[in-house]
């Protein structure tokens, strides 16, 4: 690891600036749990009822800034993706060649990014589930709700809750650098961060502000990792070195007297080594791919902050305003624009040479088919930007003794911008590869020049790799172009209190009103629009709804001090939301939470969710794309085929039936000791989806007879085109059990005379069965588990950990289990089958005060830290690291 090597002494010497700036005293900051403030705070994620001490009976996961840190993943969405709930749907391995590189949202339960509802301090934000928009250097927890939501929070929180808690009360100041690469040198990273507050106003208000800037050169290209470039399922098996058997640098001749040749840089042939051809893919031989150029890992540079103020007006009202600004933005290669042997030659193009011409008449060939790999013509890049910011304003205030209002208003805008050139011009591209001799000058010109002198068509030479000169290629390819602007203004007022009381306790209640309006304006470049491009153009896109919604809460305190019903509470919430779109559509729970003895209680929900579609799933105009798919009415061909996509304005709501079942423990006789054990099951009904590609052709195969209309084929069977539309789908149904048990004790308990804290932790899912069912066909997608574009989760997967804290140094180590399971169960493939994994992380730390260097921290983190291969073909895996052994070293300076 030579970089890391070279780069230990610039952090180093960072470090020990940071050990002299220390000769000042430094004073730890102070986080919110100890801010002074006359208007209390209390969030309960899981519901709008924030009496202290309340627990509600929807399950719900604590993590704190230390659990996020561990591993040092870049953003808060790859660390929750850790976490065996979670499914890493979208991720930066997941992204590398499409228009959502980058991006990271989070995905509750595998069942979608658009039913994980993601809130900052319980309120929505703007730039669609992406947390890279969010300062992790200001975050001091998450919560996450791990049942539907809805009737607390509305629309997407089918699956459950993010709810990213922002430390608003730091007080004092802290920076922080940090170096990372792979096992392989490269995915370099280096990111910075940075916060400082300040009370002001004699302690009435306080001003907090922090940032981070990240920039990260991915990982390019994909067969950089020997388990994952060049695989692909071809005759019913994962196969190696795999390439295109219709396509090669430099041209392949498709038919006639040269068929099968190549050519050479000079214009002359050679015999292509096809290897072993299985339709349009050959294995082994020279068959060029993709993954030789594009990238695996999206490269990536962002910057983040957030500034947020609060101010006391008096003891029963604080005014609060922040705002938060993200850019993330990056150029690279991205995929090609070939042609796979649909290229027509006529005889007398102008850059064939003399010998072949003379070998096409002997043969009586007028034109011959040409496959060819363009990486010197119309290899794309993708210049992409995402700009997210988003103002608060609120007023929290009380009156009387047991009431607490508040309001707010939020505005945020995403901009969402891609330039990608380099793809090929239709009409352009072919007048230019149909070029002759000019018989007036004796030079090449494509043929349309000899009817209008004025067309200023550029001729192509596309015989052997590097012939086309800069002119042509300037002629035949342009950028397809992207400018989306989305914009989300949000408001509410609350009302929470206790308006009396019962034998068993206080009743407590929550009613509210909110409204919300998205749009979004997306634009393209006047090619796209005109749709110039032949395999790759942007569509226009826009539109907007707006909702108004009630809600109400109430918990009840039925029995307490009873034996076995020592505690029982009935908690109850409803909420109507009303679109423009859809009409109103009501949301619903009930739950109600006991203590049968001390530290041991019990909690139940049933909960009936909605989420409306949004924007995109609405009003996306016709989308572009290919997909490599197996053909089962082929005998499982492997194929490369075009797929469109689109939006429908007359989608149905989803409704979802949620129940969770569960218990907790804390036993008083075990300090320390905290266990919890849920059940849940939802059912999902008119689903919004996009059914994938393979899926579609799949189901049609099955005899889903509507599916089939979004299939097409040719006279002769063969796949040309698959729809995949937004549909409502009838039905996704999950249910499995989530297990934690947590422990913390002073190290002394196991080692007698040791100092320091000791802290495990076991968290756990495992999931019984998550199917979907189009009325016809119902595919179970358990331990499908290699494939990110589908459905699939392993069967069980387990996060242990085991730390210890001492005055000095700190270390924990984590394993990460996935069970056995399958590439992708949804196609027969022979070697399907997934061995179970095991991955380990380090953190390690060193808390310099006991050297004197007062507020400095040095830390390292090693993920998979044994360097474990991925399983083969594991491409845009959700579950696989294909990274490898992933090392950081940093340093963070408090004052």
């Amino acid at each position: 690891m030579s970089r890391l090597n070279r780069h230990l002494t610039h952090y180093c010497s960072a470090i020990a600036l940071l050990a002299c700036a220390t000769s000042v005293h430094a004073q730890e900051a102070d986080g919110a749990a100890d801010a002074d403030s006359s208007v209390d705070e209390i969030v309960v994620t899981a519901s709008r009822i924030d009496r202290a001490g309340f627990e509600a009976p929807t399950p719900t996961i604590h993590l704190s800034a230390e659990d996020l840190s561990v591993g040092a993943r870049s953003n808060i969405a790859a660390a929750l993706n850790d976490m065996p709930q979670f499914r890493a749907t979208t991720s930066a391995q997941t992204t590398g060649t499409n228009t959502g590189a980058g991006n990271a949202p989070v995905d509750l339960r595998g069942l979608g990014i658009n039913r994980t509802l993601v809130l900052i301090d319980g309120r929505r934000v703007s730039s669609e589930n992406d947390l890279n928009a969010v300062p992790s250097v200001l975050v001091k927890s998450v919560d996450v709700v791990t049942g539907g939501a809805s009737a607390a929070w509305g629309s997407g929180a089918v699956a459950g809750v993010v709810n990213i808690g922002i430390d608003r009360y730091f007080t004092g100041g802290k920076i922080g650098a940090e170096y990372g690469i792979s096992s392989y040198d490269d995915a370099e990273q280096e990111r910075f961060e940075g916060a400082w507050g300040t009370d002001f106003a004699d302690g009435r208000g306080h001003f907090v502000i922090g940032g981070e800037y990240i920039d990260n050169e991915g990982v390019i290209p994909k067969t950089s990792r020997p388990n994952i470039g060049r695989w692909a399922t071809v005759n019913g098996a994962i196969t190696p070195d795999v390439g295109f058997a219709n396509a090669a640098y430099g041209g392949l001749i498709m038919s006639g007297v040269n068929a099968g040749k190549v050519f050479n840089s000079d214009g002359t042939l050679r015999a292509f080594d096809y290897g072993t051809v299985s339709g349009t893919n050959s294995i082994g031989g020279e068959g060029p791919s993709n993954d030789d150029l594009s990238p695996l890992v999206t490269p990536q540079r962002r910057y983040t902050g957030l500034a947020s103020v609060t101010y006391e007006i008096n003891d029963k009202l604080r005014f609060t305003a922040d705002v938060r600004h993200s850019r993330m933005w990056n150029n690279y290669i991205w995929f090609g624009d070939h042609n796979r042997g649909n290229l027509t030659i006529k005889s007398d193009n102008a850059f064939l040479s003399d010998e072949i011409k003379a070998q096409m008449a002997a043969a009586g060939q007028t034109s011959f088919t040409m496959g060819r790999f363009n990486s010197d013509l119309s290899y794309s890049s993708i210049d992409f930007e995402r700009v997210t910011t988003q103002a608060t304003v609120a007023l929290d205030g009380e009156f009387g003794d047991n009431w607490r209002w508040d309001a707010y208003y939020s505005h945020g805008e995403y901009d969402n911008n891609i330039d990608t050139p380099g793809f090929l011009l239709t009409t352009n591209y072919a007048q230019a590869v149909d070029s002759v001799i000019d018989p007036s000058t004796g030079q090449a010109v494509c043929r349309v020049t000899l009817t209008n002198a004025n067309s200023g068509c550029v001729p192509i030479n596309l015989f052997g790799l590097g012939s086309p000169s800069q002119e042509a290629i300037d002629y035949v390819t342009g950028t397809p172009s992207m400018r989306a602007n989305t914009t989300l203004d949000v408001g509410g007022v609350s009302l929470r209190g206790e308006p009396f009381s019962l034998p068993a306790g206080d009743v407590s209640i929550a009613v509210g009103l909110e409204a919300r309006k998205e749009s979004v304006d997306q634009t393209v470049g006047a090619l796209d629009a005109a749709k110039a491009f032949t395999t790759f153009s942007f569509s226009a896109m826009s539109g907007e709804f707006s909702v108004k919604e009630a809600f109400g809460e109430i918990l009840v305190p039925i029995v307490r001090d009873l034996p076995v019903l020592n505690d029982l509470q009935f908690n109850a919430a409803v909420r109507v939301s009303d679109y423009d779109t859809t009409g109103s559509i009501w949301s619903w729970k009930v739950g109600a939470t006991n203590e049968f003895f001390p530290g041991f209680r019990g909690r139940v929900t049933q909960s009936r969710d909605i989420r409306s579609a949004n924007l995109s799933e609405l009003f996306t105009t016709t989308t572009t794309g290919y997909n490599n798919l197996n053909d089962p009415a082929k005998n499982g061909a492997l194929v490369y085929v075009l797929n469109n996509g689109g939006g429908n304005p007359d989608l149905r709501p989803e409704t979802a039936d949620t129940l969770t079942l569960g218990v907790t423990y804390a036993p008083p006789s075990i300090p320390g000791l905290n266990l919890s054990l849920d059940y849940y099951d939802i059912k999902i009904d008119d689903v919004i989806t996009t059914i994938a590609a393979q899926d579609l052709v799949n189901r049609c195969y099955n005899g889903n007879l509507d599916l089939c209309s979004k299939v097409e084929r040719d006279a002769a069977g063969n796949l040309t085109r698959t729809l995949s539309t937004y549909v409502n789908l009838a039905e996704y149904h999950t249910d499995g059990i989530d297990a934690e048990a947590s422990y913390a004790s002073d190290a002394d308990l196991w080692v007698p005379g040791a100092t320091g804290r000791v802290t495990m932790r076991l968290v756990g899912t495992w999931v019984n069965s998550l199917t979907t069912d189009d009325g016809v066909t119902e595919i179970e997608y358990v331990e499908s588990q290699g494939y990110s574009f589908g459905l699939g989760v392993p069967k069980l997967r387990v996060n242990a950990s085991l730390g210890w804290k001492g005055e000095v140094f700190g270390a924990k180590l984590r394993a990460r289990y996935i069970s056995a399971g399958d590439y992708n169960s949804t196609v027969a493939i022979s070697n399907n089958h997934i061995d179970a994994f095991t991955y380990v992380d380090l953190g390690l730390t060193a808390d310099l005060a006991h050297y004197g260097a007062n507020g400095v921290e040095l830390y390292a983190n090693a993920t998979n830290l044994f360097d474990k291969d991925p399983p083969v073909g594991s491409l845009y895996s959700p579950y696989y690291d294909v990274i490898g052994r992933y090392v950081t070293v940093g340093a963070r300076y408090r004052f």
